[in-house]
C-alpha cells in the first residue's frame, strides 16, 4: 500500500514538473501558434494569392513569437517558391527544425533545405560540363583546325596558280608577237590553259605546265613519250633550266 502511494506520489511530481516547466504536447503547440492573429491573416493572404502580403503578416507573427515554428515553416516555404530567395528559406526551415526535430514533416523539410542549398550553388558556381559536352567541343575545334588548314592550303594553291598565270600570260604575249611579226599566226593557234598541277587541256596539241622539280625525263615518263620527241616538239627549251610555269608541247 505504501508503495503505491509512493508511486502515484512519484508520478503526480513528474507532471507538476512538466506544467510547470512549459511541457506540453505538439498537437497542442502548434493549434497555439496558429491562433495567433498574425498567423491567421498570414494564411487569409496565402488563400488570396497575396503572397507579399502573407509574408508580412507571417514575419510579425514571428517578431511577436520568435518560437512560433508553424510561422516558421509558413516562411520557408514562401521564400522559397514564390519570393525564389533559397537562403532566407533555409534560415526559417532551420528555425522550424530547431524548434520541432521530431515533427512528422521535418525530413520533407530537410529535403527542401537541400534543395535550396543546390539552388543557391547553381546561382553561385557555373554548372559542370558533362564529358560528352566536352568531348563534342573538342571534336568541333578540332575539326575547325582541320578546316582551317585546308582552306590556308587552297588559298597557297590559288595564288601560286594565278601567279603562274600570270607568267604565262605575258610569255605567251610575247611568243605570239613574235610569231605575228614573223609568220602572220594567230595567238589562238596553241593556247596554254592553266588547271590543277600536273594536269592539261589540249585545243590544238596538248600542253603541260612546267611544275617545281619536273625535268624532260620525268615529264616524258608521266606521259609515256620518248625524250627525242618530246624535245623535238619543243624545239628551243633548255633541258637544264626548265621554269616552273612553262608551257611545253607534248606530242
Amino acid at each position: 500500500m505504501k508503495f503505491s502511494v509512493w508511486l502515484f506520489a512519484c508520478a503526480l511530481a513528474i507532471l507538476l514538473c512538466a506544467g510547470l516547466n512549459g511541457c506540453e504536447p505538439q498537437a497542442q503547440g502548434q493549434l497555439e501558434e496558429e491562433k495567433e492573429p498574425h498567423f491567421i491573416e498570414g494564411k487569409r493572404a496565402v488563400n488570396s494569392f497575396d503572397f507579399s502580403g502573407a509574408i508580412d503578416e507571417f514575419e510579425k507573427a514571428v517578431e511577436a513569437n520568435p518560437r512560433n515554428a508553424s510561422a516558421h515553416f509558413e516562411l520557408g516555404w514562401l521564400y522559397e517558391e514564390k519570393q525564389q530567395d533559397p537562403a532566407a528559406a533555409i534560415y526559417h526551415y532551420q528555425q522550424f527544425l530547431k524548434l520541432r526535430p521530431n515533427a512528422d514533416t521535418a525530413e520533407a523539410v530537410k529535403q527542401r533545405i537541400m534543395n535550396c542549398k543546390q539552388d543557391l550553388a547553381k546561382a553561385v558556381l557555373p554548372l559542370p560540363t558533362t564529358p560528352g559536352v566536352q568531348r563534342d567541343l573538342e571534336q568541333l575545334i578540332q575539326e575547325n583546325k582541320q578546316l582551317q588548314a585546308q582552306v590556308d592550303q587552297w588559298r597557297a594553291y590559288f595564288n601560286a596558280q594565278q601567279t603562274n598565270h600570270v607568267n604565262q600570260a605575258s610569255g605567251s604575249s610575247a611568243r605570239g608577237i613574235s610569231m605575228q611579226q614573223s609568220k602572220g599566226q594567230s595567238l589562238a593557234t596553241n593556247p596554254v590553259q592553266i588547271s590543277e598541277p600536273g594536269r592539261f587541256h589540249a585545243n590544238v596539241t596538248r600542253t603541260y605546265v612546267v611544275q617545281a622539280h619536273d625535268t624532260l625525263a620525268s615529264i616524258s615518263r608521266r606521259y609515256n613519250v620518248r625524250m627525242d620527241a618530246l624535245t623535238s616538239a619543243n624545239p628551243g627549251v633548255d633541258a637544264k633550266k626548265l621554269r616552273v610555269g612553262q608551257a611545253l608541247n607534248i606530242p
